[in-house]
C-alpha cells in the first residue's frame, strides 16, 4: 500500500514538474519573441549642432523634463537595478563614450530613435525606458538632448547585460509599456511643438512625464506606487499657483506632508523654471475635475 502512494505521489509531482517546464518553456518563447520583434521605424533627419546654446537645452530637458539621470546617474554612466534572479538584472546602459558605453557606437540617428521611438540599432525594443513620455519632443529638443548626451566626458564602467528572470518574463508579457517600441505609434506624424511660454499648452508639453504616476488624466490612483490626483478635483483645487510652485521647489504641500523623493522626484523637478512651473500649473487648471473618493471607514 505504502508503495502505491509512493508511486502515484511521484507520479503526481513528475505531472506538476512537467507542467511548470511546459509553462517555463512557453514563458521564455513568448518573451523571446516579444524582445525579439523589430520595428521599422522612419528616418528622423534631424540635425545635431553642438553649441553651447543647444547643450544647455539639451542638460534642461535631460535633468528636468526627461529625467534621465534617474536612471543612467547623475553622470550619465549607467546604473543596474538587480531585483532578484526570478525577476530581473535591470541594466541602464552607459551613454558616455568611456569603456563599456553605447556613446561611441551610436551615431545621431541612433540616438533619435532610442528616445523617440524606443528601439535599439537592431531595431528591437529598449526594456524599461519610457521613450513614449518623450517622443512627442521636437525635433529640435530631440537634437539639444542628443547634442548634450555626446557633450558628457566619457565614463569607464562596463555593465553586465540585462537578464530577465521567470517573473521578469511574466512582467514583460503582461505590462506591455515595459517595452516602449510596442506601444509607441511609429508612423505617427509629429505633433506641432508649442511656443515656449506661459500656456497650457506648453506646461503639457513639458510635463507629460507626470502621466507615468498620475496616469493619463491626471486623477491617479490608490495602486501601490502610483501619483495622487493632480486634477482641479483633488488636493490642487485647493492650492494656487504660489502655493504649487513652493510645492515644487521645497517638497513640502500647503498642508504641510512632505513629498517622498523616491515616489516624487520633485529635486530633479524643482530645476524647472518660474515660468515652466506657471506653464505646468496651467496646464493642469484644464484638466477636467476628478473627485478623489474617501477612503473607506475602518470597520
Amino acid at each position: 500500500m505504502f508503495k502505491k502512494i509512493l508511486k502515484w505521489l511521484g507520479i503526481v509531482l513528475a505531472g506538476i514538474l512537467v507542467l511548470i517546464l511546459v509553462g517555463l518553456l512557453a514563458l521564455y518563447v513568448l518573451s523571446e519573441e516579444k524582445l525579439n520583434t523589430v520595428y521599422q521605424v522612419p528616418a528622423s533627419n534631424i540635425t545635431v549642432t553642438a553649441d553651447a546654446e543647444s547643450i544647455a537645452r539639451g542638460e534642461h530637458l535631460v535633468d528636468a523634463i526627461g529625467l534621465c539621470k534617474e536612471c543612467h546617474g547623475q553622470d550619465l554612466s549607467g546604473t543596474v537595478v538587480d531585483e532578484g534572479w526570478l525577476t530581473v538584472l535591470l541594466v541602464n546602459p552607459n551613454l558616455t563614450t568611456g569603456k563599456g558605453g553605447i556613446g561611441g557606437q551610436f551615431t545621431d540617428e541612433d540616438w533619435a530613435r532610442a528616445i523617440r521611438h524606443g528601439v535599439k540599432p537592431d531595431g528591437t525594443s529598449v526594456i524599461g525606458m519610457p521613450a513614449e513620455l518623450v517622443n512627442h519632443l521636437s525635433d529640435e529638443d530631440t537634437a539639444a538632448i542628443i547634442a548634450y548626451i555626446k557633450s558628457m566626458p566619457p565614463v569607464d564602467n562596463e555593465l553586465p547585460r540585462t537578464r530577465l528572470g521567470p517573473m521578469g518574463r511574466y512582467m514583460i508579457l503582461q505590462l506591455p509599456f515595459l517595452l516602449a517600441g510596442q506601444v509607441i505609434d511609429h508612423d505617427a506624424p509629429r505633433p506641432p511643438a508649442p511656443e515656449r511660454g506661459i500656456s497650457a499648452e506648453y506646461g503639457e508639453y513639458i510635463s507629460v512625464q507626470c502621466e507615468m504616476c498620475h496616469g493619463e488624466n491626471l486623477a491617479g490612483s490608490s495602486d501601490p506606487g502610483a501619483g495622487p490626483n493632480i486634477t482641479p478635483g483633488g488636493d490642487l483645487g485647493n492650492w494656487t499657483e504660489a502655493d504649487f510652485i513652493n510645492t515644487i521647489r521645497t517638497g513640502t504641500t500647503p498642508e504641510g506632508n512632505a513629498l517622498d523623493p523616491e515616489m516624487m522626484p520633485w529635486k530633479m523637478i524643482s530645476i524647472l523654471t518660474d515660468d515652466e512651473l506657471r506653464a505646468i500649473w496651467a496646464y493642469l487648471q484644464t484638466a477636467p475635475a476628478v473627485e478623489t473618493p474617501l477612503p473607506s471607514p475602518t470597520p
